[in-house]
């Protein structure tokens, strides 16, 4: 049977991650692409030694990553953020393959943040955006972080936008709108899901 691969994404504070926690509790298999990247980050000794190779020592010292200088030197500007996503998102897309053979369901989620960007959404069965408004999206990223607003918006201004994701996505795809309460969120992750079901059963 295939595990059909279905995209989830949405902007940063969108509340992606929460539709793939509710995703999960219904027995979906989540494949997070931003978690996998921080492991692989520590883990690949291929793609450590690409990152220090382009950006230099003091990433990595005594084989640690050292988050904040890497953030630093990678996310510095818009270019630099390409450099490094060049690097890594082949190596995540390798172990996503891996992973997704293991897998027994009727599909699987890839949660990531830049599924458009990367080119991922070509591999996809399916597409799943959640869209917020700028407001809420600010106020969940500052309420989990410690990013001050200049910081947030800065790192938004660098993802692509609502509008452009939105205006890349066909008939097969989804969108989950999510300004209203968890239980309105949980209503439209429920309908996604026996879409899904029904699509691929």
């Amino acid at each position: 049977m295939k595990n059909h691969h279905i995209g989830l994404t949405g902007s940063i504070g969108s509340g992606k991650s929460t539709v793939a926690k509710i995703l999960m509790q219904k027995g979906i298999p989540i494949y997070f692409a931003d978690d996998s990247a921080k492991r692989l980050m520590m883990e690949n000794s291929a793609l450590k030694d690409a990152i220090t190779h382009e950006f230099g020592e003091g990433v990595y010292i005594d084989g640690i990553l050292q988050r904040a200088e890497m953030a630093k030197r990678a996310f510095s500007s818009a270019e630099a953020t390409a450099r490094i996503n060049a690097l890594v998102h082949p190596a995540v897309h390798d172990d996503f393959t891996q992973w997704h053979r293991l897998q027994e369901s009727v599909y699987v989620i890839r949660e990531a943040a830049i599924l458009f960007e990367s080119g991922t959404y070509k591999n996809c069965d399916s597409i799943i955006l959640v869209e917020a408004s700028m407001d809420n999206r600010l106020q969940r990223v500052k309420s989990r972080s410690e990013l001050n607003e200049q910081q947030i918006k800065q790192r938004m201004s660098r993802q692509m936008s609502q509008a452009k994701k939105r205006s890349m996505l066909t008939e097969k795809d989804f969108i989950i709108e999510n300004d209203q309460s968890l239980f309105e969120l949980n209503k439209q992750v429920d309908f996604l899901h026996e879409s899904l079901l029904s699509r691929f059963s």
